[in-house]
């Protein structure tokens, strides 16, 4: 039970975790989309996606919130706003994108996507790069292996080849031990 609990705390610690609670339903991820494609108002927001307005209002909420959007007033209109991208909300577009394109290759109509994205300056289709090893090949999940970050709990410390649940300043205050830390390495 007490793994049960770290890795619940593990979870909740993952930079994956706290980015699908932020952006992870389908309505928050078609608003992005509208906000990348230039929409900023609510009835607009509601128009292009289909979305009912209470459900609207919760996911525009949710993504001021967690700071992706700002809700900025319309000088010109007293009482009514506009739903702007910020530099965070910005900075998910390359997500935005893998994800795009991960759906116009697996999921699209065969006649191919409803919309491409172009180089403003040059009219030439935007390319999406292809990842790549440290030596240059097409990267394959074979290819990874899975190490503790920085700032990893003691529990994916010891899941993904840390040599046990207490943290490197705990082991240095301790001192040094004679042990043989462990190999383990996901593939």
């Amino acid at each position: 039970m007490a793994d049960v609990k770290r890795s619940r705390i593990a979870n909740r610690e993952c930079s994956v975790a706290r980015a699908m609670e932020a952006v992870g339903d389908r309505w928050s991820i078609l608003l992005l989309r509208e906000a990348y494609y230039g929409v900023k108002r609510f009835d607009e927001f509601q128009y292009y996606v289909g979305i009912a307005p209470n459900i609207l209002s919760t996911r525009l909420k949710k993504l001021v919130d967690a700071g992706i959007m700002a809700r900025v007033p319309l000088p010109e209109h007293a009482g009514r706003y506009e739903y702007v991208l910020t530099e965070k909300g910005r900075d998910f577009f390359p997500t935005y994108l893998a994800l795009k394109k991960w759906g116009d290759d697996w999921l699209a109509e065969p006649a191919g996507p409803q919309v491409v994205f172009n180089d403003r300056s040059s009219g030439q289709e935007i390319k999406y790069p292809e990842l790549l090893t440290a030596r240059g090949k097409p990267l394959r999940l074979e290819d990874i292996e899975i190490v503790p970050g920085a700032g990893a709990v003691p529990f994916n410390r010891k899941r993904f080849g840390g040599d046990d649940l207490r943290s490197d300043v705990d082991r240095a205050e301790a001192g040094p031990k004679s042990r043989t830390p462990s190999k383990r390495k996901s593939r």
